[in-house]
């Protein structure tokens, strides 16, 4: 008798360890310079995290980049070096809940909340008579139809936007594939509370690895440096309440389709076609048949949902071949 305690006890021990939280990783040298490279701003007494950089000389232009779920503004910088090379300014931040901005819980994280975030940076940083450019990524791309709504409706506070490239976001729920364990968190507040703290890096690992292609995976450093983002700030037990903005896409889906669908604002999607969440044909295609003023750049068939980082420079010249365009 005495023996089965100890075997149980052997299980549980580690279980509740886990449960009650394994400490965060350290930031490796890389995203430490990230960090080290940003400030923070206040955003309704939340402290949310930003880059901004200054580049070409004799430009104006602006550029500002909003990434996916469930990583941060670190998506952005296999790209970031050739955009300063172009933009006067290039300016990046970490969503709340999200990379190293605040992760409060309880807490209702909204779409509509995060472009109010994108509002008060521009703000903050005296651009709000500034036009700009949006490049936006996964969940980026929804944050992006809601300031192109706002900007189209003269909304009080809204974005003078100059340009928008979209990059494999869920745009359209009936074509949008959400993970499966997306799915159990963000609709079982039980199973949620279990999942999020059991969360460790082979299975974050696991998860991320299937959204890149098969020639295009991030290095074991790469995956830690995601890993570590997503740790951050206890980022992991905020996951369920951030996952509610696919239940949005379809509460919403009228707003922010109809926003793509009627604006003048010079439109652009890079798409990576092997990506499961979004696949091709049915994304583009539907895409096509609805944005008319939009143009389109499909990379090579082995790029999946995270084309920034899977293939660069494609990415840089699709989006400097559409700036250039207008």
């Amino acid at each position: 008798m005495r023996e089965w305690w100890i075997h149980v006890s052997l299980i549980c021990i580690p279980l509740v360890a886990v449960y009650l939280h394994i400490p965060p990783p350290q930031l490796s040298p890389a995203l430490q310079k990230w960090h080290s490279s940003g400030e923070v701003f206040l955003f309704r007494g939340r402290k949310v995290f930003y880059r901004d950089s200054y580049g070409a000389l004799g430009s104006s232009d602006v550029v500002i980049l909003l990434h996916g779920f469930p990583t941060s503004s670190y998506d952005w910088n296999k790209i970031w070096d050739p955009l300063t090379q172009r933009f006067h300014r290039v300016i990046a931040l970490d969503f709340l809940g999200f990379g190293f901005s605040d992760k409060p819980a309880p807490h209702k994280y909204s779409i509509f909340e995060q472009a109010s975030v994108v509002e008060a940076l521009v703000t903050h940083l005296g651009l709000s008579n500034q036009r700009v450019n949006l490049i936006s990524h996964d969940y980026g791309d929804t944050v992006a139809l809601e300031l192109l709504y706002r900007s189209d409706q003269n909304r009080t506070g809204h974005l003078i936007l100059n340009s928008i490239c979209l990059s494999n976001g869920g745009i359209f729920p009936e074509t949008h594939h959400p993970r499966l364990l997306q799915i159990l968190v963000k609709d079982s507040s039980i199973l949620a509370l279990v999942l999020t703290r059991l969360a460790n890096f082979y299975t974050f690992q696991k998860g991320i690895g299937e959204l890149f292609g098969p020639y295009t995976q991030p290095t074991d450093a790469e995956f830690w440096d995601m890993w570590t983002g997503f740790r951050y700030n206890d980022g992991n037990l905020v996951v369920d309440s951030i996952l509610q903005y696919i239940n949005q896409r379809f509460t919403h889906r009228d707003r922010w389709v109809g926003a793509l669908t009627s604006t003048f604002i010079p439109l652009h999607v890079i798409y990576g076609p092997l990506d499961p969440v979004n696949p091709h044909p049915q994304f583009i295609r539907l895409y096509l048949h609805l944005v008319k003023r939009s143009t389109v750049t499909v990379l090579d068939d082995h790029i999946s949902h995270y084309p920034q980082l899977e293939d660069p420079t494609s990415f840089l010249k699709a989006y400097f071949n559409f700036i250039h365009s207008f």
